[in-house]
């Protein structure tokens, strides 16, 4: 077994503080500002990066890396408040599909502004540019060696 030393151990802990304050603000944020949380504009984000603002909920749960119970339950809450709605695969008719409004993309273009006003306060603007890119760098090396060999259908908690 091999322990972080103690460099290591302080880089480590930094990290799981730093996550978890900064996404825990940069949820508050949109919820005082826009009324929605960090995982409803995420997924509006999502859906206004496809062709036709639609995807299906397993490929959704995948590409935000939530179990699909997770994403269901949001999706219903958006949908009470007329973010999103559920419809029927137009490929194949047979997954379902979530849809954004047009009052989802209303609310997404108004709570962008914040959202990244708070990725930059909250971060960009605390690194480097060198730091920055070395940060994306890493997390995309995480996320591939993480992602390789995962199964289909497994969930990502």
């Amino acid at each position: 077994m091999r322990w972080l030393d103690e460099d290591q151990q302080h880089a480590w802990r930094a990290y799981i503080m730093g996550t978890e304050l900064l996404q825990h603000q940069l949820d508050r944020e949109l919820r005082e500002e826009h009324e929605i949380s960090f995982s409803e504009y995420e997924i509006l984000v999502r859906l206004s990066e496809t062709e036709n603002g639609r995807m299906r909920m397993a490929s959704l749960a995948d590409a935000m890396s939530h179990s699909r119970s997770r994403v269901t339950h949001t999706i219903a809450r958006m949908e009470k408040a007329d973010l999103v709605q559920r419809a029927a695969a137009e490929s194949d008719g047979r997954g379902v599909e979530a849809v954004m409004t047009d009052a989802g993309h209303r609310k997404l273009v108004e709570a962008a502004p914040t959202h990244v006003r708070g990725v930059r306060a909250h971060l960009v603007d605390v690194a480097s540019s060198e730091d920055f890119a070395a940060l994306g760098r890493i997390f995309n090396d995480v996320s591939d060696r993480l992602l390789q060999g995962k199964p289909e259908d497994a969930d990502i908690r």
